[in-house]
C-alpha cells in the first residue's frame, strides 16, 4: 500500500454511511476488493480504517506478542475492542457501524483525514477541536519526534 494522502471532508447519513470521496476512493481502490477494517483509535476520539493488506500487517506484529504476558493480553484486547470488517456497498457507501460511531461522536459532517497507510475517520467538529488545541504543541513535537533524524535520511 502506498502512502495515503490528503484530508476530505464528507456527510454521514442517518444510518452511519459515508460516500468516499474520490480522490480517496482512487488512492484506496487495491483495497476495495478486500475491504476494510475499522476500529477505535488509541489515543484520540475517532475511527482508524486500515486497508486489509494494513490490518494484516498489523496482526503480524500483534501476534508476535507473548500472549502469557498479561500486559500483552490486556493490550490485544483493547486494541482489537470493537474492531470492524467493512465493505463497500453497491452504491460505493462504508457503513459505519452504531457502536463506532457513538464513540467517535460521529454527527453528520465527517472529515477522513490520511495517517501513512490508514485514514482516521473524525467527526469535524472534534477533528478542528484536536488541530487547534494541538497547534501550540505541535513545534515541540515536530522537534522531538523527528530533530534527531540524520540529514542522510532526505529530511530537512
Amino acid at each position: 500500500m502506498n502512502t495515503i494522502i490528503g484530508t476530505y471532508e464528507c456527510k454521514a447519513d442517518l444510518k452511519g454511511r459515508l460516500m468516499l470521496p474520490a480522490p480517496l476512493k482512487k488512492q484506496l481502490h487495491e483495497g476495495l476488493e478486500e475491504g476494510f477494517v475499522l476500529k477505535r483509535s488509541v489515543f484520540q476520539p475517532c475511527l482508524e480504517l486500515y486497508p486489509m493488506a494494513e490490518w494484516n500487517k498489523m496482526m503480524e506484529k500483534i501476534n508476535k506478542l507473548n500472549r502469557f504476558v498479561k500486559k500483552n493480553n490486556d493490550f490485544i484486547r483493547r486494541f482489537t475492542a470493537g474492531v470492524k470488517v467493512v465493505e463497500m456497498d453497491s452504491a460505493g457507501r462504508l457503513l459505519i457501524p452504531k457502536d463506532l460511531v457513538v464513540f467517535a461522536g460521529i454527527k453528520n459532517d465527517i472529515v477522513l483525514s490520511s495517517a501513512v497507510n490508514i485514514v482516521e475517520i473524525w467527526d469535524k467538529d472534534k477533528y478542528e477541536t484536536s488541530i487547534d488545541e494541538s497547534a501550540d504543541d505541535f513545534a515541540e513535537l515536530a522537534e522531538e519526534v523527528m530533530g534527531n533524524l540524520n540529514d542522510d535520511d532526505g529530511i530537512s
